[in-house]
């Protein structure tokens, strides 16, 4: 799954990254380290040209009678997005990036008295490995989204992100990871006029663990109150191995 996500930069980075007009977006949002659920954040959608828009994390299916989410909103499965009654309409027809620059996943490892724990990981493409507030940092994972609107007439738009099964990166630490576009695919995601779901699903593949990067990082991200750079500081002497080539043994030593 995807519970957590980064977006270091402020929404005219976005907008430069995905060459859409910093307008769009009327109040200005700052780098965020510790994105969570319920949240509003930027998202980019192909609605005649592309433009960036803010949406609450947790897509609400148009046809729900109440403007409530729960967690498992949050991400669809690539396995059954195309059957789901709430992401069926969505992937032909509302499909959208979400702009990150990392993710975090958390891995159980035994704890004291047989108790688990559950120790967060950071995610990021290798690429981005020291770079820090640019807009070549950023990716993006593929996401629905939908307009519920109530009967006084008021939308709430919403979003949720597609997962997969984990790379050999992320499976040490995490079954399931989030769908990261290649840039070369972003567009073609977008495409309204594409609409066959095997089109689309073949688009949706893990990203390659070799593109990317993880280490451990402090219980600070537990919690969405803690929002700074302290979220992403890689955790000295936890006892968890990571290879030198990016890859998280992640065992207790």
């Amino acid at each position: 799954m995807c519970g957590r996500y980064t977006l270091k930069v402020d929404t005219s980075q976005v907008a430069a990254r995905f060459h859409v007009p910093p307008t769009d977006v009327s109040v200005e949002t700052g780098p965020r380290y510790n994105i969570a659920p319920s949240q509003m954040n930027p998202v980019i959608i192909a609605d005649g040209d592309n433009h960036l828009e803010l949406m609450q994390w947790g897509l609400i299916p148009a046809w729900s009678k109440e403007a409530k989410t729960s967690y498992s909103t949050i991400n669809a499965r690539v396995e059954t997005v195309a059957t789901a009654s709430s992401y069926r309409k969505p992937l032909r027809r509302q499909r959208c990036l979400v702009p990150a620059t990392g993710f975090y996943e958390w891995q159980v490892i035994g704890g004291k008295s047989g108790r688990a724990a559950r120790q967060p990981f950071y995610f990021t493409l290798a690429q981005n490995r020291g770079a820090e507030g640019s807009a070549e940092q950023i990716f993006a994972f593929a996401g629905l989204y939908d307009v519920w609107r109530g009967a006084d007439g008021r939308e709430l738009h919403t979003y949720t992100i597609i997962t997969t099964g984990g790379n050999d990166l992320v499976l040490p630490v995490h079954e399931r990871m989030p769908i990261i576009m290649p840039r070369e695919v972003e567009q073609r995601w977008l495409d309204p006029t594409i609409t066959e779901p095997d089109e689309l699903l073949a688009l949706l593949q893990p990203y390659p663990a070799a593109l990317m990067h993880a280490y451990p990082v402090s219980a600070t991200v537990n919690s969405p109150a803690n929002d700074d750079q302290h979220c992403i500081t890689p955790l000295a002497g936890l006892g968890l191995a990571v290879l030198e080539n990016g890859f998280a043994v992640a065992s207790v030593v």
